[in-house]
């Protein structure tokens, strides 16, 4: 970031346009003492120093583009991102745009947004896109804002399953203090093995929503139709946070019956970059498009009768007054939506397909061959993505150390989560994973084995 210092008259201009004289004066609110501390600071380095140090702690980082074989999911996954998503998002108009306050003046922003909204609703089947939100873990969070609304406060009952994103659920608890909501269904004690149905237990007329995921955490994948029809007949919500690299491929949540749909959009062209930034979508049925949290961007004629775009069905005070938004997360991630947006177009209905084939199949071969190593099995039977939960016969942080060693990122240890589930590996593989690092990995566990 470059400097660009003031000339003594352009500071006393500004100095007299706030009504003082000095700038010694904007500081008389902090006691004296406190003013100007002496820093116990090593002497100042030059610029050509600082560089070369930062450069040094920046390659001393390890990453999935060249360093490391990857095989941790988890929420965040190593897909290959076409070059022209990062080519658009370094484009200058797009780079660095902040969000407009006087929006319909920034035209190119809102068709981007209205091209992201329109894709969103298109790969989840559902009727109504936001703008997008900060993550999948928050776009969870306003889906239980938004059935709250719903039955203005009348049922105070989340029930949310035990095999949604464990993050997720804890940014939901945050999101939830004070609001007298009760949330049920995954307690620590939860059985991670029953049928979603079971859910169906706490759901009486005090619930307003119910949370599933799909896949669930561990990648296994169901088919909700039946138990979103019954969730329906007792009166409350379904949301379903959903992969969606895993639409493309398995039936919509929209044609299962849900009523919201929400996820993390990091698989659709967006990097890693060692936990963020990312971007949430949300997507929801049109009758609860007033409830819903964020912006809407709508498309419509100017007086010339040319094509435009506004922000629509939302108060402009939601974006500017916290008193009036229906949630404190009012604006949107612009520019990774953006990213999203061109991967899906550059991609296509086919092209997606493609990908979420090549993770199905490459993810079979994995657990195939893994679980015929002596001492290992997977955990489940049920149909799964490209995540599969794998029993190992040591602990998944002595296995990951060693698999470490020879340049490999091993599975999630979900023991860290889930105390019933020591010694259990979250195992992750996408397209980026060749035959060859596969048969690596069952090469590398197979020593562990014998170790």
């Amino acid at each position: 970031m470059t400097y660009i210092p003031i000339s003594p008259h352009e500071r006393d201009e500004m100095l007299a346009t706030v009504g003082v004289k000095s700038l010694d004066d904007l500081f008389t609110a902090i006691p004296a003492k406190h003013r100007f501390p002496k820093l116990d600071l090593p002497p100042a380095w030059t610029e050509m120093d600082a560089l070369e140090e930062l450069t040094n702690i920046a390659n001393a980082n390890e990453n999935v583009r060249g360093d490391l074989i990857s095989f941790l999911g988890a929420g965040m996954y190593n897909h290959y991102i076409p070059s022209v998503v990062d080519h658009m998002l370094r484009r200058g108009e797009f780079y660095t745009a902040y969000t407009p306050y006087q929006p319909e003046i920034s035209q190119g922003t809102l068709q981007a947004v209205f091209e992201y909204q329109s894709l969103m609703a298109a790969l989840t089947g559902m009727e109504v896109s936001n703008a997008s939100h900060y993550d999948g873990a928050t776009a969870t969070a306003e889906a239980v804002n938004l059935a709250f609304a719903q039955y203005r406060g009348k049922r105070r009952k989340v029930v949310i399953s035990p095999t949604v994103h464990p993050q997720y659920r804890a940014v939901i608890r945050t999101y939830t203090q004070g609001m007298d909501i009760q949330l049920v269904g995954d307690a620590a004690d939860a059985e991670l093995d029953s049928d979603p149905s079971d859910l169906l237990a706490h759901v009486d007329d005090n619930a307003c929503l119910v949370i599933v995921q799909y896949p669930d955490f561990f990648g296994r994948v169901y088919d909700y139709t039946k138990f979103i029809d019954d969730v329906h007949a007792k009166g409350a919500l379904v949301c379903v946070v959903a992969n969606p690299t895993a639409l493309a491929m398995f039936k919509t949540p929209a044609s299962m019956g849900a009523d919201i749909v929400v996820g993390d959009g990091q698989p659709l062209g967006i990097p890693m970059w060692f936990g963020g930034p990312s971007v949430g979508f949300f997507t929801t049925r049109k009758q609860y498009v007033h409830k819903m949290a964020g912006r809407l961007v709508g498309e419509t004629v100017d007086s010339k009768g040319q094509r435009s775009y506004v922000l629509t069905l939302t108060a402009r005070e939601q974006h500017i007054k916290r008193e009036r938004a229906t949630s404190n997360i009012c604006t949107n991630q612009g520019l990774i939506a953006l990213g999203t947006a061109v991967y899906l177009s550059l991609l296509g209905k086919s092209g997606l397909r493609q990908v979420a084939e090549l993770c199905y199949q490459k993810a079979h071969y994995a657990a195939n061959a893994l679980s015929k190593i002596n001492g290992y099995s997977l955990a489940h039977n049920e149909p799964f993505f490209h995540e599969f939960t794998l029993v190992c016969p040591k602990p998944v942080a002595e296995i990951n150390a060693h698999l470490l060693e020879h340049g490999i990122l091993g599975g999630y240890d979900l023991g860290q989560d889930y105390p019933s589930l020591a010694n259990h590996m979250l195992v992750a593989v996408t397209e980026m994973n060749s035959k060859e690092e596969i048969d690596t990995l069952v090469e590398v566990l197979s020593e562990v084995d014998h170790g």
